[in-house]
C-alpha cells in the first residue's frame, strides 16, 4: 500500500470521532483505538511509521523535529518563526503519568545545538531512549494533537474580524461533521499549525489551519479543505525564501493533504 493512501477501514474508524461543542469551547473524545489509529496514520503521514524517524533533524533546519508529528525543539540560542512544540509534549507527557527520562525532563532546550551535532549522537544511548519513549507513547501523542485541535478554533476567531468569524467557525463544523473530517482538522494543525502566529508567514500569508479554511469552497466539506490545503501549501513554497529549498517537501505535502478528501 503507498504510504499515502488510506485504507477504507480507518474511514470508519475516523468517523466515530465524537465533536461535543458548546458556544464556548469544544472538545474531541478519542478512544484508546482511535487514538492508537490516529497517532499511526499522523506517524506514517510524517516519517512512513519508522522508529529512525521520531528523532530527525532536517537539512536546512535549525531545529530538531521529533514524535510522530515531528514537533519542534529549538537548541539554546536558536529561534525561528514556528512554534515550538515538542516541550508543551513532554510536560503533557508528565500530566497524563508517562515516565520521563530525567535528562528530557530538566532540558530547558534541545540539548544538540545543530544538525551535525543530532547525526552525530543518533545512536547513543540518550537517543534511543528518547526514540523508545516516543515509540510507546503514539496513542498519547495523538492525543496531544487532539488537544491542539481543541484549542484552535477559539484561537482562530480571536485571530480574524468580528465579520469574518462565522466563515471560519462554519467551515470548521463542515468538515468536523465528515467521516475523514476530524482525522482531516487534527493532522493538518499538527502539521502546519492554527495560522494565527504572525511569525508563521511569508510575504505576509500564512499557511495554517486558519488559511485553509478560509479558502474553503462550498463543495464536499473533505474535498473543499484537500483542495485548499493544497492551494495554500503550494502558495507557502512560492512565497518562501530561496535558501530554505522547500519546494522539495511540496510533493509529500501535496500528497498527504489528498488522504483528506478521498
Amino acid at each position: 500500500m503507498n504510504m499515502y493512501s488510506f485504507p477504507r477501514i480507518l474511514i470508519a474508524i475516523f468517523g466515530t470521532f465524537l465533536l461535543a461543542v458548546s458556544s464556548t469551547a469544544q472538545s474531541i473524545h478519542l478512544t484508546d483505538s482511535q487514538a492508537e489509529r490516529i497517532g499511526k496514520r499522523i506517524w506514517q503521514n510524517e516519517s512512513a511509521g519508522t522508529i529512525s524517524g521520531l528523532t530527525a533533524w532536517n537539512s536546512g533546519e535549525g531545529f530538531a523535529s521529533l514524535g510522530i508529528g515531528h514537533f519542534i525543539w529549538y537548541p539554546t540560542g536558536h529561534r525561528e518563526g514556528f512554534e515550538e512544540s515538542f516541550p508543551l509534549l513532554i510536560r503533557y507527557f508528565s500530566s497524563q503519568g508517562v515516565q520521563v527520562p530525567n535528562w528530557l525532563k530538566t532540558s530547558t532546550a534541545c540539548p544538540w545545538p545543530n544538525r551535525s551535532a543530532f547525526l552525530a549522537d543518533k545512536e547513543s544511548a540518550r537517543m534511543k531512549e528518547l526514540r523508545l519513549l516516543l515509540a510507546e507513547t503514539v496513542p498519547i501523542q495523538a492525543r496531544f494533537t487532539a488537544a491542539r485541535l481543541e484549542s484552535a478554533l477559539p484561537k482562530m476567531l480571536a485571530a480574524v474580524p468580528a465579520d469574518h468569524q462565522e466563515r471560519i467557525r462554519t467551515n470548521f463544523y463542515r468538515v468536523a461533521a465528515e467521516p475523514l473530517g476530524m482525522y482531516a482538522l487534527i493532522d493538518y494543525v499538527n502539521f502546519k499549525g492554527e495560522g494565527t502566529l504572525a511569525t508563521e508567514r511569508y510575504n505576509g500569508e500564512g499557511w495554517g489551519l486558519l488559511q485553509v479554511l478560509d479558502g474553503m469552497g462550498n463543495g464536499p466539506a473533505t474535498q473543499e479543505f484537500s483542495i485548499s490545503a493544497d492551494r495554500v501549501l503550494t502558495r507557502r513554497v512560492a512565497n518562501s525564501p530561496v535558501a530554505r529549498g522547500e519546494a522539495r517537501w511540496l510533493p509529500g505535502w501535496k500528497n498527504r493533504v489528498k488522504t483528506y478528501g478521498s
